[in-house]
């Protein structure tokens, strides 16, 4: 972790003060100015010549530093009214110093109809500007109202290395006011491309020839926080498009309500495309969810969710990509579900034949997801419901692998028999592609005192029907862990030789398969992974050292609740 200077940014009279309680260590106080609207000649001699600049209309448009080597942006840089139309690099700044944004960073002009994308020339990622941020540089952001826009056709290039990752925080962070699990200290990252979302009207199959957008139909679709100078959309038929680059990139304090009124997620993903990169991404702290995908193909290895208060993973309006190697840890007394999971957007408001088609056409939300761990709290109460596993709905086809969902170590509430469940299936369409094969869960260990939520697997005929969702995991050779209600079980050590599923002293967070206990056994041989272990992550792939924040012991603000 690199040593930042402290700073004071004044700005609508706001001073943020030093304490000792953030995430990032900081020297002493130094005032700066929120105007950062400086125009310089470039001749290499001023101090703000460290600070990131972008050249518009004859002149360079520059943050200012202050004598501790931070840099400030104020409105006058980039803000709401105020997109950036051309290509912006943010450097890594010497010595650990912090890029300080007063205002939103939007990138990109925002369009709402196809043709006035057409007219600007916007078809695809790479047509507009780009954003692109230096391996080890840090952005904060100075209010809850401020967050990052990256429009369609425009690109962030944010390539960080598992030595300098790249961070995206609060200046609440960054002054250390701020609690290891405090959110909603600013807004988050919203990233918006021509991929598919169920929300708009296609014809022809998804991914075969001659699929396109429906003729005379419009789809810019208001992506989150969109309201007034805030607004952008997404959506369109190409599920390759490219959005830009996130590698090991740490995304912090998120969540905040925003113009419109919506509580952001760390990261947005709104029709982002499979040639966009995303790969060693963590989140953590965040008021709404983790990671949102509406619809789009992206991939994602390597994700780390960490106090995640609503859900850790949602997936919503077609989204078909894959998320290989994921950790998912809740808070002790926060957190709703690992992973919401929805096949059809709105589906609520549609007839049952548009449901239908949308199932055949291949416009439902269809993930695959490898090596997954999942540590959920058995909290009651949680600032959007009680911490619960996978639940998986409206029409969605998932395909998860060699995963693992543990509630174990916290002590469930008893008053309610479903309330913490590990499995969840609802709607009659998931029940058919349950039924059906095209839900499957393979190689699936779960260790919670509740189970399942009990529903009953039908058709809508009724003519199949399974009595919950246990058996239907079992059926398919998945294993469910026999833990007691209300008593709490560690499956890292020898306090409970029945089961093991973490490695090591500290935990790995996943195992190798031949060490595994279950029930004290080594598990039933129908559910043997793919790879030699079983979740997210393990002692020979360790992707989770030197770069995430929050898990060792050498990085982070409180220990985990459960070490």
């Amino acid at each position: 972790m690199k040593a930042f200077r402290l700073i004071s940014v004044a700005a609508a009279g706001l001073v943020l003060a030093a304490c000792s309680s953030g995430d990032i260590n900081l020297s002493p106080t130094t005032s700066v100015s929120d105007s950062n609207n400086t125009t310089n000649t470039g001749s290499g001699t001023s101090p703000d010549d460290i600070c990131a600049s972008y050249a518009k209309d004859g002149q360079t448009i520059q943050g200012t530093a202050d004598a501790s080597g931070n840099c400030t942006y104020g409105s006058a840089f980039v803000g709401p009214k105020n997109n950036l139309s051309v290509d912006l690099l943010i450097p890594a700044l010497p010595d650990g110093g912090a890029h300080i944004f007063t205002a939103s960073l939007f990138v990109g002009d925002t369009y709402r109809t196809q043709a006035g994308l057409a007219a600007a020339g916007i078809t695809q990622g790479g047509d507009g500007p780009t954003l692109t941020i230096e391996p080890g540089a840090t952005l904060a952001f100075q209010t809850n109202k401020d967050f990052i826009i990256i429009n369609r056709g425009s690109q962030i290039l944010a390539n960080g290395t598992v030595d300098n990752p790249i961070t995206i925080t609060s200046v609440s962070d960054i002054n250390g006011t701020v609690g290891p699990e405090d959110v909603q200290q600013w807004g988050g990252i919203v990233i918006n491309g021509f991929a598919v979302s169920n929300k708009c009207s296609y014809t022809g199959i998804r991914g075969q020839s001659g699929f396109a957008l429906t003729p005379a139909t419009e789809c810019s679709i208001e992506a989150e926080g969109s309201a007034g100078d805030d607004e952008s959309q997404y959506g369109g038929d190409n599920d390759a498009d490219d959005s830009g680059i996130l590698r090991y990139v740490v995304v912090k304090h998120t969540g905040a309500e925003v113009g419109n009124g919506d509580e952001l997620n760390g990261i947005s993903f709104g029709g982002v495309g499979s040639a966009t990169v995303v790969e060693n991404l963590q989140v953590y702290s965040t008021f709404d969810d983790g990671i949102e995908m509406f619809g789009g193909s992206v991939d994602i290895s390597n994700f780390v969710a960490l106090y995640a208060r609503d859900d850790s993973i949602d997936i919503d309006e077609g989204w078909n990509g894959t998320i290989t190697n994921a950790l998912v840890i809740q808070s002790e007394l926060d957190g709703n579900h690992c992973i919401e999971a929805d096949g059809i957007g709105s589906y609520s408001s549609k007839d049952q034949a548009t449901k239908d088609d949308f199932i055949a056409r291949g416009l439902n939300s269809r993930p695959t997801i490898n090596n997954l761990t999942c540590i959920i709290s058995a909290n009651i109460g949680g600032t959007h419901g009680e911490g619960a596993g996978w639940r998986l709905r409206e029409g969605i086809w998932p395909t998860i692998n060699d995963s693992q969902v543990i509630s174990s170590f916290g002590a469930n509430d008893l008053s309610d028999p479903d309330d913490n469940y590990c499995l969840r299936i609802d709607n009659v369409e998931t029940h058919e592609a349950a039924i059906n094969g095209d839900l499957q869960l393979n190689a699936i260990v779960f260790a919670c005192q509740e189970n399942e939520k009990g529903s009953t697997i039908a058709d809508r005929n009724a003519v199949t029907t399974i009595a919950g969702e246990k058996l239907f995991a079992e059926s398919g050779g998945n294993q469910f862990a026999t833990v007691a209600d209300g008593i709490a079980q560690d499956p890292t050590s020898a306090n409970d030789a029945g089961l093991l599923l973490l490695e090591g002293n500290q935990p790995i967070y996943s195992t190798l398969w031949t060490m595994s206990l279950i029930d004290g056994a080594a598990p039933i041989a129908t559910t043997q992974p793919a790879g030699e272990f079983l979740g997210g992550v393990s002692l020979s792939t360790d992707w989770i050292a030197g770069w995430t924040y929050g898990i060792s012991e050498t990085n982070r603000g409180q220990p985990l609740w459960f070490e």
